[in-house]
């Protein structure tokens, strides 16, 4: 029996999420918009996607309104991509994947998150233990941890390397 193309029959709020971002690079694509890539090349570079299928999860995604498309440049025409409130709240499930992937696979801590406000590196649900508190996803700092690449080769994933609150943009280094 051939795999069905959605979940239309599925009465099930996971399948329903998942006819959204469960497609293999759509999860990958929000990760690094939430980390401050807005750009179309950056995002290419750095996830290693094909084209045709960065097109087309880009354009899903902002038609389901995770991203929205802003124009930064008018000759040439060029747009980035910025997470929207529908977006951010897919910051807990894809912390909570990196989290799981890291006990089960990798075992190398590759990005520590930490609260702005006190430094404090965030509990397994995004939450700060100094300070009790659910931290907002723009109050979360980004740092390099340990198991991670220190001299990567795409200008992304070395931008990626200072620490940085989280949906702020990126700015690259050209190659």
């Amino acid at each position: 029996m051939a795999l069905g193309k959605d979940y239309a029959t599925q009465e099930c709020s996971i399948a329903r999420a998942l006819e959204v971002v469960g497609e293999r690079w759509t999860l990958l694509v929000v990760r690094d918009a939430l980390y401050g890539v807005r750009r179309y090349n950056d995002f290419l570079v750095h996830l290693g996607i094909p084209r045709a299928v960065l097109a087309a999860r880009l354009q899903t995604l902002t038609a389901e309104g995770i991203l929205e498309k802003r124009r930064y440049q008018d000759a040439p025409p060029r747009d980035e991509y910025v997470v929207t409130e529908r977006g951010i709240a897919l910051w807990p499930t894809l912390r909570a994947l990196g989290l799981w992937g890291r006990e089960h696979f990798t075992g190398a801590q590759l990005r520590c998150f930490r609260h702005a406000e006190c430094g404090t590196e965030l509990g397994s649900y995004g939450e700060c233990p100094a300070c009790a508190t659910v931290v907002p996803v723009e109050d979360v700092i980004m740092e390099p941890g340990p198991g991670l690449d220190p001299d990567p080769a795409d200008p992304v994933s070395r931008a990626l390397l200072e620490p940085r609150r989280l949906l702020q943009p990126l700015e690259t280094d050209p190659v």
